[in-house]
């Protein structure tokens, strides 16, 4: 079972929050929405134990499917940055638990392999501390404070590495394109304009293939969009879910 906490009124719509690859419910640390808010931990993350084994985004999915029948959520709102946005497409499209998807920083396949196939290949060789300074430069702007980039690089080291090695392949393996269009609910899309893990042109791509959403660009922001601007995309969550 993922690590969570469930908080908010008990009369709200419940709304779930999937973290980027290397990150905790920490993420979402400056958000204060007007829902029950379910935030959990990735298998190997934070509190949540590791799974021995590769996965793939069907499998990461699979431990949210295992958290709302646990806590008896049939439908929930669903919001998730990068890895949490993939496990977010994926739910939408191949399942009915959510009513309503918000996609932050995230995208439906990733082109450039290489990339991915490096970053494996250091932490096979060396673990996690051979990638956490370039991992973390794409994930804030030069701008951010440095204790900021800090915290969200420790929190990357703690990360247990068999786990973090199959959910980096299993988003070298994923292609969800097809997928899109059978993603049938109200989706709001959020790009970030210094975003250089999942550019605007990426992210924009599922914002074209939706059959129901709205493309949002935030400008002062890279792929932790959620930590450098939570006041900009909490309006557009709070407009959004709040219809």
């Amino acid at each position: 079972m993922l690590a969570h906490t469930l908080t908010g009124p008990e009369d709200a719509p419940v709304l779930v929050l999937g973290n980027a690859l290397g990150t905790t419910t920490s993420l979402w640390r400056d958000f204060s929405l007007p829902f029950r808010v379910l935030r959990f931990d990735h298998r190997g993350h934070g509190g949540s134990a590791p799974v021995p084994g590769p996965c793939g985004i069907e499998d990461l999915a699979g431990d949210v499917v295992e958290l709302l029948d646990h806590l008896e959520l049939r439908q929930v709102y669903y919001c998730g940055v990068s890895l949490g946005g993939m496990v977010g497409m994926w739910l939408a499209a191949h399942t009915d638990r959510i009513s309503r998807l918000a996609l932050v920083c995230t995208t439906a396949w990733v082109p450039d392999k290489a990339r991915l196939d490096e970053r494996i290949a250091l932490v096979r060789s060396s673990g996690i501390s051979a990638v956490a300074d370039s991992v973390v430069s794409r994930w804030f702007t030069p701008h951010c404070a440095p204790s900021v980039v800090a915290e969200f690089r420790d929190e990357l080291l703690a990360v247990d590495v068999p786990t973090y090695l199959a959910c980096v392949e299993a988003v070298r393996g994923m292609d969800l394109r097809a997928d899109l269009a059978k993603i049938d609910v109200p989706a709001v899309v959020i790009a970030a304009a210094q975003d250089h893990a999942t550019p605007t042109e990426l992210v924009r791509r599922i914002a074209d293939e939706l059959v129901d959403s709205e493309l949002y660009v935030v400008g002062d922001a890279a792929h932790l969009a959620v930590v450098e601007a939570p006041r900009t995309i909490s309006v557009i969550l709070d407009e959004h879910f709040g219809d």
